[in-house]
């Protein structure tokens, strides 16, 4: 089968089309026939190592899964003797960032992991960025412990995260402000924002709002610049370790007494939190933004544009053409 695969890290010139075995399914998993993935940060923090203590889990020296794509979408070719949720032909989507596998033709995981049937309303497509942003937002919203009615703020709110977090907010029935740049105004208002500041026209930290939660889908703010517009119990998150690891710090010491907090929550991912999007996605609540399509043969190029950092929501490789 052709695949993408990284034996070192580095730059996305690591990242070569080549021809690999195919998988073979053990009793408890089902192969997928892989119809389409997604280029995102996980793949490229794990490729190209720049956060060393990544390498704690895919590898100190060289990386021990060299196929990428954590997330997923494709229909399932053949079953492990015992598994028994699945069957030959269904369409499914999912999250694996243990071993990955989703830049491959084929791929293979346990029925017990993160999988479910695709959302009847979603193409291979669409499905296949589910995952990966939303189940970031979903442990940092769940980590704030933010209530219906309660006020939110989402900086960065247009890329996977960002625009995740602002539609999972909302099912939630939170009060949310986005903070984006002007050309991604009127594409986080039809997200469900209640209010949407332009990073490029205002100064985000003059809102006179007090937010129980402030969530920095993009590592470009601080604690130190956000901590006025908490409320006294408010809780500050950022997806990046900040200023010579300020975050980690915060994190350490804020929770020690009572008043405004850092969380720095370790994501997690499991069947339920799967299904959960999927119900939401057919619900109409939550839908992924879809920035750019990419061929599995345009990896490298993918790459390059995912780490410029100006893709809007999800960049989706189509490993099948539909």
């Amino acid at each position: 089968m052709k695949a993408v695969v990284y034996t070192k890290y580095g730059l996305p010139e690591v990242a070569k089309l080549m021809e690999v075995s195919k998988p073979i399914p053990k009793d408890n998993e089902v192969l997928m026939k892989v119809c389409a993935s997604t280029v995102n940060r996980t793949d490229s923090g794990f490729r190209s190592a720049n956060y060393f203590i990544s390498r704690f889990w895919s590898g100190l020296i060289r990386p021990k899964y060299p196929i990428l794509g954590c997330e997923f979408a494709g229909t399932i070719e053949e079953i492990g003797k015992d598994v028994k949720t699945f069957k030959r032909g269904d369409r499914v989507f999912g999250y694996n960032d243990k071993t990955c596998g989703g830049h491959g033709e084929y791929l293979t995981m346990s029925e017990d992991d993160a999988i479910a049937t695709l959302p009847g309303n979603l193409t291979f497509y669409e499905a296949a960025p589910l995952t990966e942003g939303a189940h970031y937002a979903l442990n940092n919203i769940r980590a704030s412990k933010i209530k219906s009615g309660q006020h939110a703020l989402v900086y960065g709110a247009t890329g996977a995260i960002g625009s995740a977090a602002v539609q999972l907010l909302k099912h939630l029935g939170a009060k949310v402000t986005a903070v984006c740049n002007t050309k991604n105004v009127a594409l986080v208002k039809s997200l469900g924002a209640d209010t949407v500041i332009d990073y490029q026209t205002q100064d985000f930290t003059k809102t006179n709002t007090k937010f129980h939660f402030i969530l920095d889908a993009v590592g470009k703010s601080s604690f130190r610049e956000c901590k006025p517009l908490l409320t006294e119990s408010g809780v500050y998150i950022s997806t990046e370790l900040g200023k010579n690891a300020e975050n980690i710090f915060y994190a350490l010491t804020t929770p020690m007494w009572k008043g405004k907090k850092v969380l720095f929550p370790i994501p997690t991912i499991n069947k339920a939190d799967v299904i959960f999007l999927k119900e939401l996605a057919e619900k109409g609540e939550y839908k992924p933004v879809i920035d750019s399509y990419y061929k599995l043969d345009q990896i490298v190029e993918a790459y390059r544009y995912v780490e410029t950092g100006q893709k809007t929501g999800n960049v989706v490789i189509k490993v099948v053409e539909e």
